[in-house]
């Protein structure tokens, strides 16, 4: 392949509480980053496909932590640092071995305020290929009109997307967000949803395997891809329904998990993979983000994907 992937959005501060138990009695948090559009991007790099990310931080710390994060992982960041917007926090919370709740504080923030202009057009025109999220199209007016202008210069250069629909209920107090979604899909090559969230686009039953993968070819893109968790996935491009299972992995924290997921299938596809080698790698990939903690520290590498199947535990 030649070019990069292109994400654009809000990466946001982190704060993890660093033992089991709610946040009124829980003692220390590790500082970390995270966001959807960002993760993509550094678990495509940590795969071996260029990457780069636009997106607004704030004059502080966590924009300061949230630019070095990224760039230190060899994605191509180009920030837009906003003196009048605080960057954006997010503070996990794991009150039991199996349940992890996220808190969002972005009223406000930076990221929120991205805008069309903050997206250099060669940026989108050398790219091999242009990801977008839900979660750029929703958080705010300014977000979907980005998306939208990055989509109409895309398609204008010839340059595919791709897209998660990655559905947020807090941005989403009232209204109905498939629409919005559904408009998305419409300008995008690849669409990637969970179950619940093919769901909520089309307003089939979630169940219904191939009639949601058709569904959401139906929409637009030539290739469907079915994010099911510990079910596995699915995925079709337009020939038969192709199912893959999931790997089953000791799971240490699950947030990511999607983002790495989706890493891994358009890695494969960019280097001309069949789709069953598409589906394969995303499952790997995600698979080996749920055996640590962060939103992107335990994206794997292409030449750490081997340790799924070693038995060794030690190895000299």
């Amino acid at each position: 392949m030649s070019g990069h992937v292109l994400t654009f959005g809000e990466t946001m501060g982190l704060f993890r509480a660093t033992e089991l138990g709610g946040l009124a009695d829980v003692e220390s948090a590790r500082i970390g980053t995270g966001g959807a559009d960002s993760n993509v991007a550094i678990g495509l790099s940590r795969l071996g496909i260029p990457a780069a990310w636009v997106g607004r931080v704030g004059a502080d710390g966590l924009g300061r932590r949230v630019v070095q994060d990224i760039r230190g992982q060899g994605v191509d960041a180009r920030p837009i640092v906003d003196p009048e917007h605080p960057t954006g926090l997010m503070i996990k919370e794991k009150r039991t071995p199996h349940t992890t709740k996220v808190w969002f504080y972005r009223s406000g923030s930076a990221g929120g305020r991205l805008r069309p202009a903050d997206i250099d057009r060669e940026l989108i025109e050398t790219a091999a290929l242009v990801h977008v999220t839900g979660i750029t199209a929703s958080i705010s007016g300014s977000g979907r009109e980005t998306v939208h202008a990055v989509l109409d210069a895309a398609r204008a250069a010839g340059v595919p997307v791709s897209f998660d629909v990655n559905h947020r209920k807090a941005l989403w107090p009232s209204g109905d967000p498939a629409p919005v979604y559904r408009e998305v899909a419409a300008s995008a090559d690849v669409i990637f949803a969970g179950d619940d969230e093919a769901a909520l686009l089309l307003g089939l039953p979630a169940g219904d395997i191939a009639g949601l993968v058709d569904g959401m070819r139906a929409l637009g893109p030539s290739t469907a891809v079915l994010k099911r968790g510990a079910a596995g996935s699915a995925a079709s491009d337009g020939g038969a329904l192709v199912e893959h299972p999931a790997r089953q992995v000791p799971v240490v924290d699950t947030v990511g998990a999607g983002d790495a997921f989706v890493a891994g299938f358009l890695a494969a596809r960019l280097r001309g993979e069949t789709l069953p080698e598409c589906l394969a790698l995303a499952t790997s990939a995600g698979a080996f983000a749920c055996l640590g903690w962060g939103d992107w520290e335990s994206m794997p590498r292409m030449d750490e994907l081997a340790l799924l199947d070693d038995s060794e535990p030690v190895s000299r």
